[in-house]
Parts: structure tokens; C-alpha cells; sequence
């Protein structure tokens, strides 16, 4: 870290740069006109916003671009809005997200040259009126540039994002600007997509030609890195962090190409370096990648920042090519805000707009028959039908979609230009994905039953009056239950076949579904928000969880578990076809912090995530976490402020987290092994 980095990055940490934040009241009427089309609205709130925004130069700053007006009204009225999601269904806040534009091709041509090709058509004159906004934040950066005796910015700024850049630095530059107004649209979760292919023909021109060392190289990608850092806590989300600000790094390219070059290891060494939680980190894998590459990311896993999380090439881009996606997007796939398979400038798949959640499905399956049932196959049987109808009653709900228009980001989706249809109304890939919640405590329940009822003999009267009762006075029941029964994770057939048979199930509900916008269904192992929202409606359980107590995040055994080691937990979580789960959803695990005190752990970690890529795992993410600084953070968080820890798709710091989060967060440190 040079000193110019490190001066910039403790004035962030100090916040200083808050000061420059404006406190406006704007009157939202400019843009919410009667007759007002809906994109033009949009396209004029844009330029609004933009007109707004007051030039500031950070100290020493190589990237440009602050933000200082926190929040606009949105572009419709309260009773405007009402009607329309009185008839419409809303995915989330109504606004485009979770999608990762094409911007390596926006950066290479420059707004001009878009601009040059609209028409005079009102859609084209929403695009125009987007463009004509960024380009004069731009000159106004420059302008201040130039005032501040900046000359190297103000050339930068001269060129981009109008121009094509040249350079490592224009190229920075132009991203931070037009990632920037995305957020500024109203978007959110716009991902940076596949940053070291976006930039890697910019460093390695400038390398070639001997205008820029490496060491300097490194020192703009830091400056980037804090430039996402900087306004991170004004982008929506559940959480604080929750914001989208992924990168994808490796990977095959869309021509088979190995994609991992020198600005991969650059950005993952930035991130060690500067230890914030932007941008979060998906690292491309496969079977030949050399062990060394694993060590990389697992000296981020050490440091505490919950990422890189990993996605294998060998299962992900066959399981999206088996979905319909064409064979170069598959190989060109990005991540969502969290983990979801997305692919850039072509995909406005909605990849968390459901969830199924196993724990309710077994649960309730138990609980309706359990008294008649002759075997756990008559229960597996009312499970597939309920999975069945629990995955059509969803996309039943699903009807009649709006997403507010969004023409600025329009212009980095395939075709939205030439045919003036908006982003919001959908490009080549369509498809919604669904999210399985409690995988492994729905395994559980069944493995309990199959011991308990079917082995042991207990009455299911017994257990169902337990459970009703949430164990009151059946300590030793449900101990029995909780730790000598099988469980998912421990390379246990009698727990794992039940999981392998449940995604089995899910998978085959959503084959052959397709949405209203002619896309398919998608089947998933994460979580998203939803292991706390289906543990609420949840009693206690066969498994011996007592009612309230969470599911875990994600892909990942039940809290609280004994657990025989990571390399059972891996075995456990490979065995399902997850070439059929191309929602995504990464096996996590709980590591604590001890177990890296000495460089031989570095090399043991990176060998269980290469044994879980060998053996066709999807994706996994690992965190380092320790108990005791969780719960004094809890206690006296100004001791803690730069305390990272990853929540489900995303890191955060934990003092910012409201207290659910950080309970859970607490509760998943049993696990670690």
C-alpha cells in the first residue's frame, strides 16, 4: 500500500468525506408529469440527480467520483405507485437490479458514440437525455480537476467516459462514473461483472508500451477499490454491505480460454491489502487450477472478509448451457449481488424472486403424516407433491410483472438500443430463480424419523407431541434427536440420500416451467434472507431444532451439529447432482480463526476447496470467524467497527448489522471445524 493509499483510505475510514453530503429537499414534480412516459421519468430523475451531485476531489484521489445527495424521490407518488401494484406484481423495490451490465464494450466505444447512433424517438430521447447527464458530471469533475491544479485527472476526465479509453487509468476511471450513475437511476445490485477481463487489455497496453509499472498499476486498482468502498453505505439493501458490489475474477473465457491473468492476482491481492468489504470477491475455478491460485484466496479467507467465494467452471458453465444458455454466454458467465449465475449485457434473469423451503416442506409433511405413514417413503411421496405445487403456486404469483424503466442502463444490454426496448422489459435470457432454503435440516428430520420411528420404535404420537410441545420436558429426547441421529455433513448416507432425493425433487419441479416472458425456472441452494423468514414460520422439529432457532445460510449443515471434520462436510455436500442447481448457492463454512495459525493451514484450507471442486461442487465460501470478538462486538462495538463478516451472499461489518444478523452469525461459529 503506498502512502498516497493509505492516506486515502484512513480518510474514508474516518468518514470525512461525509461532509461533503448535501441535506436537500427536491421537488420531485420535473419528473412525475401525468403524461410523462414512464422511461422518461426515469431518464429525467437521472438527469436531475446528476445536475445535483457537487464535484469532490478526495486527497490525493486517483479515481474520481463522490457521492453528495444521499436519496431522490422516486418517480412515481404514493397514490401513483399504489395503483400500479395494485394490479402488477413488485420484485423487491420495482427497480432494475441484480443484473451485470456489459460495460468492458460501454468503456471501449465511450457514450459518444452510443449518443451518435439514437434517433430522434421519445425512447431514444430518454437515452440521449441519460447520456448528455453523465457526460456533463464529467465535466464538471473536470473542471474541478483543473481548479485543483489536477492536470493529470482533468486529461483522464477530457477523454472519459465520452471517448474510448486508452489506458489503465481512463478505463478506471470510466467505470467508477458509469457504475456510478447506475446507482443515481434508481438501479441497484449492479454488479462489476468480470473486471480483470474488462481491464486486463488496458494494463497490458500500457505495460507493453512502458507508460505504467506494475507497482502503479496496482496503486490505481487500490484507488478503485476504495472509490467502491466510498459510497457503499447509500446503495439499498437488506443490510448495511448488502449492495452488490461483486467482481468476478479467472474463469474460461467466452473463446475457452483459461481467463485468470496477472490483474486477477493483482485484485485479490488489493483486497488482502486494503481488508474492505468492496468489492466482494466470486473467484472462477476448475480442475486444472493450480493450487496456488486456491492459497491466494484462502490469504483473504485468514484475513476475515468472507470472500473470495468460489464457482466451478466444470459444473456451472455445463448446468447453464443445460438451461438454454448459448455455449459462449455459459462461459462468460458473472455473478449476481450474491452468487446467482447471471450473464453480462445479455441476461435480465430475476434469479431470487422465490424460495422453497425444504424445513417447511418435510416439516409439514411429518406433521400431516407421520401417524399412517408405513415407511419415510410414504412421507418422500407427500414431500414431491408438496415441492411440486409449492413451486407452481409460486410462479402462479408471479404474474403481470413491472420493473420501472431504465434507459441509461438499457444502453449496456444487447439489442436495447436498436430496438428502443427497455431493459425492464427483458433481453435474450429471461429466467427466474428460485432459492431451497433448509436443505440439510430437512435432510435431517427425515433421517430422524427413518431412526427414531422406523428403527427405534418411538410412537410418532411421542414425537409429534414433543415437537408440538417444543420439547418441553424431552431434554433427553430431543438430545437424542440433535446429536445421535444421522446428519447431513458427516459423509452419512442415511442423512445425505435424503438430501440427494430433496434437490432431486426440486430440480424436477421446475424443468419444463417456463414465465411470463417465455424464460425458465431456475433451482437453487441458497438462501438469501430466507433462513430467517422460514424459521419464523416454523415449530420445532424432527430433528431435534427447537422452534425459533434459525436455518443456516445457504448450503451448509444445521446449526449446532457435530460435525466429524471438512472433509466429511464436503463429501456430505457433493453428493447431490448440482449441475441441476444453476440458482446457485454456495456450501459455506465456518472456520475459526485458530485454525490458521501457522502458513501449513494456508495450503491445508486451499486443498479442501480444490477437493470440493474436484469432487463437482458448485460454489463454496468460507469464513474465518472467533467467537469471543463476535460477542464483545456485540457489547461495545466502537471497539469494532472494522469487524468484516460475511452474512449470506455478501460481507458486511458486523456492528451495522441489526442484531438477528449478528445472533446468527454468533450461533453458525459451533460449526466451525
Amino acid at each position: 500500500m503506498t502512502e498516497r493509499i493509505r492516506i486515502l483510505r484512513e480518510y474514508q475510514w474516518a468518514r470525512k468525506h461525509h461532509a461533503f453530503r448535501q441535506d436537500l429537499q427536491v421537488d420531485p414534480s420535473p419528473y412525475r408529469a401525468a403524461d410523462m412516459p414512464d422511461y422518461a421519468r426515469t431518464a429525467r430523475r437521472l438527469s436531475l440527480a446528476l445536475s445535483l451531485e457537487r464535484p469532490v476531489l478526495l486527497p490525493g484521489e486517483l479515481i474520481a467520483g463522490t457521492r453528495t445527495v444521499p436519496a431522490l424521490p422516486g418517480i412515481y407518488s404514493d397514490e401513483e405507485w399504489a395503483r400500479i401494484t395494485a394490479t402488477h406484481f413488485i420484485h423487491e423495490r420495482g427497480n432494475v437490479c441484480n443484473l451485470s451490465p456489459d460495460y468492458a464494450s460501454v468503456i471501449a466505444s465511450g457514450l459518444l458514440a452510443l449518443r451518435a447512433r439514437l434517433t430522434d424517438s421519445p425512447y431514444h430521447a430518454a437515452m440521449r437525455e441519460s447520456i448528455d447527464a453523465v457526460l456533463d458530471l464529467a465535466r464538471r469533475y473536470r473542471e474541478a480537476a483543473l481548479a485543483a491544479g489536477d492536470e493529470a485527472l482533468a486529461q483522464v476526465l477530457a477523454r472519459v467516459p465520452a471517448h474510448g479509453a486508452r489506458t489503465l487509468r481512463e478505463a478506471l476511471q470510466s467505470l467508477r462514473l458509469l457504475h456510478f450513475a447506475m446507482w443515481c437511476e434508481g438501479d441497484y445490485h449492479n454488479t462489476l461483472g468480470r473486471l480483470d477481463q474488462t481491464l486486463m487489455p488496458y494494463l497490458r497496453r500500457d505495460l507493453d508500451a512502458g507508460t505504467l509499472t506494475q507497482d502503479e498499476a496496482f496503486e490505481l486498482i487500490e484507488a478503485f477499490f476504495l472509490a467502491c468502498n466510498r459510497d457503499s453505505d447509500l446503495y439499498p439493501g437488506m443490510q448495511q454491505g448488502d449492495n452488490g458490489q461483486s467482481v468476478v475474477l479467472g474463469g474460461m473465457t467466452p473463446d475457452g480460454a483459461d481467463g485468470y491473468n496477472l490483474l486477477s492476482e493483482m485484485c485479490l491481492r488489493a483486497s488482502a491489502d486494503l481488508r474492505l468489504i468492496d468489492p466482494k470477491i466470486n473467484l472462477r475455478v476448475n480442475r486444472d487450477t493450480p493450487l496456488s491460485v486456491y492459497e491466494l484466496g484462502t490469504q483473504l479467507t485468514k484475513l476475515g472478509l468472507g470472500f473470495p467465494q468460489y464457482e466451478n467452471d466444470d459444473v456451472a458453465i455445463p448446468g447453464l448451457m443445460r438451461l438454454g444458455y448459448e455455449e459462449r454466454d455459459a462461459r462468460n458467465y458473472a455473478m449476481a449481488a450474491c452468487w446467482e449465475f447471471i450473464i453480462p449485457g445479455r441476461g435480465m434473469d430475476i434469479p431470487n424472486i422465490g424460495a422453497l423451503s425444504f424445513a417447511g416442506v418435510v416439516d409439514a409433511a411429518v406433521r400431516a403424516g407421520l401417524r399412517t405413514a408405513s415407511s419415510v417413503e410414504d412421507l418422500l411421496q407427500d414431500v414431491e407433491r408438496r415441492i411440486f405445487a409449492d413451486v407452481r403456486a409460486t410462479l402462479a404469483g408471479l404474474k403481470n410483472l413491472y420493473i420501472i424503466p431504465s434507459p441509461y442502463m438499457s444502453l449496456f444490454f444487447e439489442g436495447c438500443l436498436e430496438s428502443q426496448r427497455d431493459i425492464s422489459l427483458g433481453c435474450r435470457y429471461n429466467n427466474y430463480g428460485l432459492h431451497g432454503t433448509g436443505l440439510a435440516p430437512a435432510a435431517d428430520m427425515l433421517a430422524a424419523v427413518q431412526r427414531t420411528v422406523f428403527e427405534e420404535g418411538l410412537s410418532p404420537e411421542e414425537l409429534l407431541r414433543a415437537m408440538d410441545d417444543n420439547f418441553q420436558g424431552e431434554g433427553e429426547l430431543r438430545h437424542h434427536l440433535q446429536f445421535d441421529c444421522p446428519k447431513m455433513g458427516n459423509d452419512d448416507d442415511a442423512a445425505d440420500g435424503y438430501a440427494v432425493r430433496l434437490l432431486d425433487m426440486f430440480s424436477r419441479a421446475v424443468e419444463g416451467l417456463r414465465n411470463e416472458r417465455g424464460g425458465c425456472v431456475r433451482a437453487g441452494t441458497g438462501s438469501a434472507m430466507f433462513y430467517i423468514r422460514h424459521a419464523q414460520a416454523l415449530g420445532a422439529t424432527a430433528d431435534g431444532r427447537e422452534a425459533g432457532v434459525p436455518l443456516p445460510a445457504n448450503y451448509a449443515p444445521s446449526l449446532n451439529v457435530r460435525l466429524d471434520g471438512p472433509v466429511s462436510l464436503i463429501r456430505s455436500f457433493t453428493k447431490p447432482d448440482l449441475v441441476r442447481a444453476m440458482n446457485g448457492g454456495p456450501l459455506t463454512i465456518e472456520f475459526s480463526d485458530t485454525v490458521f495459525k501457522n502458513d501449513e493451514a494456508i495450503e491445508k484450507v486451499a486443498q479442501l476447496v480444490r477437493l470440493f471442486v474436484l469432487r463437482g461442487g458448485h460454489q463454496i465460501q468460507l469464513n474465518t470467524v472467533n467467537r469471543d470478538q463476535l460477542l464483545d462486538a456485540q457489547r461495545h462495538p466502537e471497539l469494532h467497527r472494522n469487524l468484516i463478516v460475511r452474512v449470506w451472499g455478501w460481507s458486511g461489518y458486523f456492528v451495522e448489522l441489526d442484531k438477528c444478523y449478528q445472533d446468527h452469525i454468533i450461533r453458525r461459529v459451533n460449526l466451525n471445524v
